[in-house]
């Protein structure tokens, strides 16, 4: 088992100096809306982490976290207040905050001229903004113009895309499958410390505070995202019914059948998901593996037999969505079934917004 963890450590780390990265000098004005939260905190280390040439940088959050202070780049950023005049010379704005800040202040930002990444779901359905996964369909950032915004999609459907369309490219995918495994970091900061308490409440036979998930989550599973939303006309959960409308946009097949069930499990870290797929032609397992070794952003580590497969644990704090368990799936003519584990932080969020913002500026911005 050392040698497969050594194994994978070095393939990681060969995967990760590959990741798509275009070369920016140009220094681009940057705020962070919801500087002080995960996501906005995980953008910053990635823009870090990824030499993102920043020239101003603005760091917005509610009045409750003003005056807060944030290290980037060795040097102190005071948070300041968001509000209609925080967006002066913002060249690129990510908003890591939820939908109703996303809907008041993005085409107020976008109006003063900052293009506007969004990770809330406020715009991702919106037929004039782009949703986009930069390995997947990097050309629809063109789109951008339409209103200043681009969306960037939910934190399980990033990585379900990554895998489906370099398969979809060559076979063919009329339908996808998928169950998830959705780490309590999905839930934010407080999903985090409810999991975290109520482990330690229940190893001291405490009363247990279920304020964020509703039921308790640790040591369980809970078949419901976001906790309190409940069910949909359609039987879905709202988590379910984003990634369905989420992937046929991407994919720009309004057509695809897909079948999801969204879980939330007592990981803190890291998203996985078991996926079934109905090809429109037959395909082998080796040149499945072979297809999705070659693609931009996955990982391939399938060799269970000796522990060769992917966990959450594996994937938190890389960059690559990791696949494994590759092998037919019986009950579709033609099918395949996987599993993969990606950090939903970094690959399901902050990740994806700042290499969105990367091909913007090369591609677009200051090309």
């Amino acid at each position: 088992m050392t040698d497969q963890k050594e194994l994978l450590a070095k393939t990681m780390h060969a995967a990760n100096q590959a990741v798509l990265k275009p070369k920016l000098t140009k220094p681009t004005n940057v705020a962070i809306i919801g500087a002080t939260g995960v996501v906005g905190r995980e953008t910053l280390s990635i823009l870090e982490e990824r030499n993102f040439p920043v020239g101003q940088l603005r760091l917005l959050a509610s009045e409750r976290s003003a005056g807060e202070k944030i290290e980037f780049n060795g040097e102190d950023h005071t948070v300041d207040i968001l509000d209609e005049q925080a967006f002066q010379n913002v060249e690129v704005a990510f908003f890591c905050a939820g939908g109703g800040i996303s809907k008041q202040f993005a085409p107020i930002a976008a109006k003063a001229g900052a293009v506007c990444i969004d990770k809330s779901s406020f715009f991702r359905m919106d037929e004039d903004v782009p949703l986009v996964v930069p390995e997947v369909n990097p050309q629809d950032i063109a789109g951008y113009t339409q209103k200043g915004i681009i969306a960037s999609p939910n934190c399980s459907t990033i990585p379900l895309m990554q895998v489906v369309k370099p398969l979809h490219d060559v076979v063919g995918v009329n339908h996808v499958v998928a169950a998830t495994y959705q780490a309590v970091s999905g839930a934010g900061k407080s999903g985090i410390e409810e999991l975290e308490k109520q482990v330690r409440d229940l190893f001291n036979m405490r009363e247990l505070d279920t304020s964020v998930f509703q039921q308790r989550i640790a040591f369980n599973a809970l078949p419901m995202i976001p906790a309190t939303d409940g069910m949909e006309e359609n039987g879905n959960t709202n988590e379910e019914n984003k990634m369905i409308s989420e992937s046929r946009k991407i994919l720009g097949l309004p057509g695809l059948k897909l079948s999801i069930t969204c879980v939330r499990i007592p990981v803190f870290n890291g998203h996985s998901e078991a996926v079934h797929l109905g090809l429109n032609e037959s395909i082998s397992v080796d040149r499945v593996r072979e297809l999705l070794s070659a693609a931009p952003g996955v990982v391939v580590i399938d060799n269970p037999t000796e522990g060769g497969y992917p966990t959450p644990a594996d994937a938190a704090g890389e960059d690559m969505t990791l696949v494994g368990r590759i092998r037919l799936d019986t009950g579709f003519d033609n099918g395949i079934a996987l599993w993969f584990s990606s950090d939903n932080l970094r690959t399901g969020a902050a990740l994806n917004a700042v290499r969105i913002a990367e091909l913007l500026c090369s591609e677009h911005l200051h090309k």
